[in-house]
């Protein structure tokens, strides 16, 4: 990726928000942190930290009315695509203001308003959803594209390969990012995942994209060339974004010795931190200045104490509302 590739793509007021939408997830999750430590927070959440870029990145491409598709450690995807963080935390308390009124937590977070279909606790579940979005926007000729978000651990389950093949089948509009952060739980993906993860799309005539994940200048770029191929009609695109979880499979995953060691987590905060290597993008390009990063951590800290604020006050849904906003 040239420098001029990217001064043709992202202007200043871009770089910056992108930098300001990590940086809200990344002060997002680490509330998550605190709410779950104080027991403020019922059962368990899956932290995106370390892995901003991709959707801040995948999501800047898109349109308002553009889908996606999201995970069990979709607070990140939510967010890139615009969900308040009132609600967010709302949702994640069991509130009533939430998103889907405390009734889907963590995991289940949908914002249909901004073309979110919902987190999904399945691995590999939203395949399905996304591609049959892409679908309906086909059959519609709405110019809309569908994103689907999954892990490397994903590439086990087989409705991930169905659903590749009738996209490649019938070019449809979807968009297939392939977060791989190395670990399928808490085994390395050298243990779980046989051959190259580009190769299995290849076998569909998917083209793949390689991306550094912990990059957003570079995701973002990615992403532009998958999209509008997409809504040019000419079918989907797999990019396998490298990238890295700083934390545990989920808030409660402490010890994470047996695993992986301490070094390895060490060099990656130390030397891929999404969030730092787009400081140092925005900085030294000349598109801001130190002290307004400052400036954007201070306004972004002081949004997020007053969403979890909000949430901590809010009601939680009246018992008589457990059979509503239920599909049966």
């Amino acid at each position: 990726m040239s420098s001029a590739e990217v001064a043709t793509a992202v202007d200043s007021e871009m770089a910056v928000e992108l930098y300001r939408s990590m940086l809200r997830i990344r002060h997002f999750e680490e509330q998550v942190i605190d709410l779950y430590r104080s027991g403020k927070m019922p059962g368990l959440a899956h932290l995106y930290i370390g892995e901003e870029a991709v959707a801040v990145g995948v999501c800047a491409a898109l349109h308002d009315d553009d889908y996606i598709t999201s995970t069990h450690r979709g607070h990140g995807h939510c967010l890139a695509k615009g969900a308040e963080l009132n609600r967010m935390f709302a949702e994640l308390l069991g509130k009533e203001a939430g998103y889907c009124h405390g009734k889907g937590g963590s995991m289940h977070i949908a914002d249909t308003e901004r073309g979110n279909l919902g987190a999904n606790a399945i691995v590999a579940g939203s395949a399905g959803i996304a591609t049959g979005a892409a679908l309906s926007a086909k059959k519609r000729g709405s110019g809309q594209v569908a994103v689907c978000f999954f892990g490397e651990g994903a590439l086990g389950q087989g409705v991930l390969y169905e659903t590749m093949n009738m996209a490649s089948l019938w070019r449809l509009p979807v968009v297939y990012v392939c977060e791989e952060n190395q670990y399928n739980e808490y085994t390395h993906m050298s243990e779980a995942i046989a051959g190259e993860i580009g190769a299995r799309a290849t076998a569909f005539g998917i083209p793949v994209e390689d991306v550094d994940g912990q990059e957003v200048q570079a995701v973002y770029l990615a992403a532009t060339r998958a999209v509008a191929r997409a809504r040019a009609g000419a079918g989907p695109t797999f990019l396998n974004c490298h990238t890295y979880r700083f934390h545990g499979h989920h808030v409660g995953d402490v010890d994470r010795r047996y695993y992986r060691s301490k070094e390895e987590e060490e060099r990656w905060r130390d030397t891929r931190d999404p969030v730092k290597l787009a400081a140092e993008w925005v900085t030294s390009g000349g598109m801001a200045q130190a002290s307004r990063l400052d400036q954007i951590d201070e306004e972004v800290q002081a949004e997020v104490r007053s969403a979890v604020e909000f949430a901590l006050n809010a009601p939680f849904p009246d018992p008589g509302e457990v059979t509503e906003d239920v599909y049966a």
